[in-house]
């Protein structure tokens, strides 16, 4: 059985990170996929900016500021039909250079009593990104937390966008009827990691059992939808996951790694590159209404922003704007909302307390 690596994560040179990552896969053994994407991803954001043409990938925020504007649209509403509390928690989990937040909290600035009541927390571990934030942010006074659990209680708005899929992930090869944990290893002969599958099979228990062989399935570890559900329904308010995955649940070996926005093997530069792995929407959907939060889609993130209103929004904005603004304008939209691009692969999922209002965009869900 693949064992709990006892490597500690560090802020450290990569080539340093790497090959004492190496040292101890190699010295002691295997470790579980779910234990190397953890650490690679530790170390990955502790030491640097990601996003954008000169780093590794580009999220909705970054590719027009029409996507938060409408998050913050979402926010400000949902607020108000639930009655405006004051004061509420405005909670975003990787926030990454704060660009989603400004522009949702830009564009709520005329709504009355919402920035009063408000107190934003910011779940970040990156000492990077947390500067950024801090910095762009800095009007808001926000509040930094490491995990989740530690935003106080009260009622909340939550927003979690591409932040589940770089959580880890347990792997399973079906076999001979009985599931297999995969495991990196390192051999000998070439000196390098790769990726296995350990000949006895598992002693956890998967879901989708009855697969056939050759499947993969994967299971997300450390995933928040619980707590923010069991969250939601003690103090209220709502929750919106976006991210890309699937819905309903299924076998699939969607594990990848990023560099420089070229996929790569996933064994390559431990620490170097971006590891995520598609969002099973039906589970944590399922996971959340077991613990008591009523569930809204998922829906296709094009379905999402157009029922908020992304085509009138960009129009606007277009207006006023030079051609080439305005071109940078459409061509941003249609990258968020084209089946070939993000529209369909991401989803969007909400969580409110039960008996709350029907939020934003999934009246007919």
């Amino acid at each position: 059985m693949a064992r709990k690596t006892r490597v500690e994560v560090s802020v450290e040179p990569a080539d340093t990170f790497a090959a004492r990552l190496i040292a101890c896969i190699r010295d002691e053994g295997p470790i579980a996929v779910n234990d190397y994407m953890r650490l690679c991803n530790a170390h990955y954001y502790a030491t640097r900016d990601p996003f954008g043409a000169a780093g590794d990938f580009t999220t909705a925020p970054e590719i027009s500021q029409v996507f938060g504007e409408l998050i913050g649209a979402w926010c400000a509403d949902y607020w108000q039909r639930m009655g405006a509390p004051d004061p509420v928690l405005l909670v975003e989990l990787g926030p990454g250079r704060g660009t989603l937040m400004a522009d949702a909290l830009r564009a709520t600035r005329r709504v009355p009593g919402f920035h009063q009541a408000l107190k934003l927390h910011l779940v970040e571990t990156s000492p990077v990104l947390r500067r950024a934030q801090q910095e762009k942010l800095a009007p808001y006074d926000p509040r930094f937390h490491d995990h989740f659990a530690k935003v106080p209680p009260g009622p909340m708005l939550l927003i979690a966008n591409e932040f589940i899929d770089a959580l880890p992930v347990v792997q399973f090869d079906r076999r001979d009827g009985a599931w297999h944990q995969r495991q990196i290893v390192f051999d000998e002969t070439t000196g390098t990691l790769v990726l296995e599958t350990e000949p006895q099979p598992s002693r956890m228990n998967p879901i989708l059992p009855q697969a056939q062989d050759g499947a993969v399935l994967e299971e997300r570890t450390l995933s928040p939808e619980a707590y923010i559900a069991l969250r939601l329904h003690d103090y209220g308010g709502a929750a919106l996951i976006i991210d890309y995955g699937y819905s309903p649940s299924q076998s699939a070996d969607t594990l990848q790694a990023v560099r420089q926005h070229r996929p790569v093997p996933i064994t390559e530069s431990p620490g170097e590159t971006d590891l995520t792995a598609h969002v099973d929407f039906g589970h944590l959907a399922h996971v959340a209404a077991g613990n008591r939060a009523a569930v809204y889609g998922p829906i296709t993130q094009a379905q999402f922003l157009i029922a908020l209103g992304i085509e009138a929004r960009a129009a606007a904005l277009a207006k006023n704007a030079t051609p080439a603004q305005q071109e940078a304008i459409r061509s941003g939209c249609r990258r968020l909302i084209e089946p070939a691009q993000m529209g369909t692969l991401f989803k969007v999922l909400a969580l409110t307390q039960q008996g709350g209002p029907v939020p934003a965009g999934f009246a007919t869900t």
